[in-house]
């Protein structure tokens, strides 16, 4: 019984709607009316400004940690805390909060790598903000690092084992699931890039600002 509570609290985590809650409370907007109609980080930034999508970034990282951190908090040993990272980004992408309509997972995920290996998530930072200096897209940056981080989980055990010391099957089918689900997610991005109309921030080689 308690885990299955865990696991429905680690599902309530994911499921705050960060950038409706801010939007609404502070600015009196909902942000799903506004710009590309996403909850997430991306979307928040657009419509209310950079620090209410830094305020949004890090609430749907805390969702995340916080959910895989559960059992160390309450003392269960008996499941692979990945598995209340998987409730928080399920709770994130389809939340009771929000009419089951939700972000597209990129920051909640990044918070369960986090809670499960903080090494590993700075590491995983890394290569989203080299991705993001590259490509100026917020969009192909998630796609891109979703396949780079995946497949790290299987070759850093055997060339960095300091950042993962060991192979780790359910991280990697994890990640593999994710990663097919933020490239679902961002099927109309996919389209935009294609036809050279994705929107581009204010950071990178490629820039809004030096178009």
């Amino acid at each position: 019984m308690k885990i299955i509570l865990l696991f429905i609290v680690a599902y309530l985590l994911g499921s705050i709607p960060s950038g409706v809650w801010v939007g609404k409370i502070f600015f009196k907007k909902d942000i799903r009316e506004h710009g590309s109609g996403n909850m997430g980080t991306t979307n928040t930034f657009r419509v209310l400004g950079k620090t209410a999508g830094t305020v949004v970034l890090f609430m749907d990282i805390l969702k995340g940690t916080l959910a895989t951190a559960l059992p160390v908090i309450f003392h269960v040993s008996s499941v692979n805390p990945l598995w209340f990272g998987v409730c928080a980004i399920l709770g994130h992408t389809f939340p009771i909060f929000a009419k089951f309509k939700g972000g597209k997972a990129v920051a909640t995920s990044a918070g369960m790598l986090l809670g499960f290996n903080p090494l590993f998530f700075l590491y995983s930072s890394a290569i989203f903000v080299i991705s993001l200096y590259c490509t100026s897209m917020v969009s192909l940056t998630s796609m891109i690092s979703a396949v780079l981080i995946t497949l790290s989980t299987i070759f850093l055990p055997y060339i960095a084992p300091a950042i993962l010391p060991e192979p780790n099957l359910l991280l990697t089918l994890i990640a593999c699931g994710v990663s097919a689900f933020i490239f679902y997610r961002h099927k109309d991005n996919i389209k935009r890039i294609k036809n050279k109309t994705e929107s581009r921030i204010p950071f990178g080689l490629n820039s809004s600002k030096k178009k």
